[in-house]
């Protein structure tokens, strides 16, 4: 079997690629497996590769991001911000991962007790096209430094980029089965979760994310699921019309709307709504759709023809169920899956776009009484990844905040990754960290160690 990856431009095949069988899969663990015995001795020998490939990543990001753009369709602008911000991501699990995996020093009954954190072993990573080479690496950095090897398995869209990203690995010197990239389907996923893998890492779809889960749990293999969301975006009575407006625009369609923390809820105070609206159709009637290897173009096309008739038919049904379209609302051009940014509003629980993920460069605005409704409305999803809110008052927003139910929120600006801060979301948004030093802990065995002088007969056992 093969898999076509086509450019989503122009919709012509960029390449062919053949399945990889389950031997094959299970033969690229095992010498992951082998290689992880080595790789773990040494943390500064691990660090010092990862600034290596921070600098491999600056020097080849101009080619990295048009592989991108030619397989995903983003902006070129956007593939280029999103190779240095992988190398960034090396750069700070290079410097930082040896202090996040000190040992700490605990009291107890014993004379000294220590906590240790040495890694699992070999990690499989499952991940989407939607950020091909930040989802991958974003993971990838924590879990090297902590002493792991990884075992990719890339979006089929995207195999060009998972593959490159293994180059750019070997490249640096990282030693053989370190990092492996296989190519394949979802019963290629499948394989790797069967195969001597200690854990899985998953980004995508709900449906999946439950299957991987099961999979895993049943095998007794630790997961973590970051599965989209449906992020509400708060505006206040008090707040900045002007900068919530433009931050509307970056957070509702970057990267055409195709991302896990894009805003896709507009819940507005309706003291602020009219001007508000007003702006935010304006500024987005500004953006620019067209060829993504433009450095002009803001808008690229959807991943796939699959992607572009989901829009569709979500601004249809919310259309036949009373929604209004502001702006957009159809294809652009006969090739390529190019949709025009749009933004609705009048939206009602009856349509698909309440419930459902939007994933694609489409806006639902609802205008509310109050900041309290806002909240209720925001909680009344089946998704709790990211949140944000715009007001001039922060303890207003510290409070709002805490009523959320989501894993992460924006006060005054978008939501965005940083390996700095732990990512990752509640309810069907997932479950798990990655980034920061929670992240790294995530695929770490947290081992306890007392040292005792001699057997003590009068403590409690359990």
């Amino acid at each position: 079997m093969q898999i076509k990856s086509i450019n989503p431009s122009n919709e012509k095949i960029i390449a062919e690629y053949g399945i990889m069988k389950k031997e094959d899969i299970f033969g690229i663990v095992k010498k992951s497996k082998e290689a992880q015995r080595h790789w773990k001795t040494n943390i500064m020998k691990r660090s010092d590769y990862l600034q290596d490939v921070a600098a491999e990543l600056r020097k080849r990001k101009i080619e990295l991001a048009r592989i991108a753009t030619e397989e995903m369709g983003k902006p070129i602008k956007e593939s280029i911000s999103e190779v240095e911000k992988c190398a960034w991501a090396m750069e700070f699990y290079a410097d930082n991962g040896e202090i996040f995996l000190n040992k700490e020093s605990m009291n107890s009954d014993a004379r000294k007790t220590i906590m240790a954190f040495e890694p699992l072993g070999v990690i499989g990573s499952i991940m989407p096209w939607n950020f091909p080479y930040w989802q991958a690496l974003r993971f990838a950095a924590p879990s090297l430094v902590a002493g792991n090897t990884i075992v990719l398995k890339p979006a089929s869209a995207t195999i060009h980029c998972g593959l490159e990203i293994q180059n750019v690995l070997h490249n640096v010197g990282i030693p053989e089965g370190v990092f492996q990239t296989i190519v394949g389907d979802s019963s290629s996923a499948e394989s790797l979760i069967d195969s001597d893998i200690h854990a899985v890492t998953f980004t995508g779809s709900v449906n999946v994310g439950a299957k991987v889960a099961s999979r895993a749990t049943s095998q007794l293999k630790k997961s973590v699921l970051e599965l989209g969301g449906s992020d509400p975006f708060i505006v206040c009575s008090d707040a900045d019309v002007e900068k919530a407006s433009t931050g509307a625009v970056k957070g509702r369609f970057i990267n055409c709307g195709q991302s896990c923390i894009a805003s896709k809820r507009f819940f507005v105070v309706k003291d602020v709504a009219k001007e508000f609206i007003e702006k935010f159709v304006e500024k987005t009637e500004k953006l620019r759709v067209g060829d993504p290897l433009s450095e002009n173009t803001d808008i690229g096309p959807l991943v796939n023809e699959s992607g572009l008739n989901t829009i569709q038919e979500q601004v249809q049904d919310a259309v036949k169920n009373g929604a209004e379209i502001l702006t957009g609302g159809k294809k652009v051009g006969s090739t390529g899956y190019f949709f025009k940014p749009t933004i609705l509003k009048n939206i009602s629980s009856k349509m698909r776009i309440f419930q459902e993920e939007t994933f694609g460069p489409l806006a639902s605005v609802t205008i509310v009484e109050d900041e309290n409704e806002a909240v209720r409305l925001s909680n009344n999803s089946p998704f709790g990844l990211g949140a944000t809110i715009w007001t001039e008052d922060l303890h207003r927003a510290e409070k709002l905040s805490n009523d959320l139910e989501s894993g992460m929120v924006s006060v005054n600006n978008v939501l965005v990754s940083d390996p700095r801060v732990p990512f990752g979301g509640i309810k069907k948004s997932g479950f798990g960290r990655e980034l920061s030093r929670y992240g790294m802990l995530e695929f770490v065995n947290i081992k306890s160690i007392r040292f005792y002088d001699q057997l003590l007969h009068n403590h409690h056992v359990e």
